[in-house]
């Protein structure tokens, strides 16, 4: 698989959490790009197209699916897993139905990252 063409968008309110996804994300090989917001996302999504979305769901602004809907109608190609670090019931359903390939509990693992964005962005050529 070329890793330097497969871009992965994260996006999370913090700071650190930003800082840890996008260091793992590029650890793997994979080309990644950072957003505070997912309305950052979205405003940078003619321009910057991801393969795959990592997509924090308790944010200021836009949720995690709330961002995922209107992703999937910009770009509806992009894989896209939420993270969150508070569970709520039905959160997982809500998201898996609107799109999500993936719902995951903060803390993420690299083995989790890693098998995600190669399960969804494999190509076949």
């Amino acid at each position: 698989m070329d890793y330097d063409r497969i871009l992965v968008a994260i996006v999370d309110d913090d700071a650190g959490v930003l800082r840890a996804l996008g260091r793992l994300v590029r650890s793997l090989g994979y080309e990644a790009v950072t957003y505070g917001s997912g309305e950052a996302l979205l405003a940078a999504v003619d321009t910057t197209p991801p393969a795959f979305a990592i997509l924090d769901q308790h944010m200021p602004g836009l949720t995690g699916v709330e961002t995922l809907k209107k992703l999937a109608t910009l770009t509806p190609a992009v894989s896209v897993a939420v993270i969150t670090g508070l569970d709520e019931p039905g959160l997982r359903e809500t998201c898996l139905a609107a799109g999500a390939v993936a719902y995951i509990l903060k803390p993420v693992s690299q083995s989790d990252i890693e098998a995600l964005i190669e399960k969804t962005t494999q190509t076949t050529d």
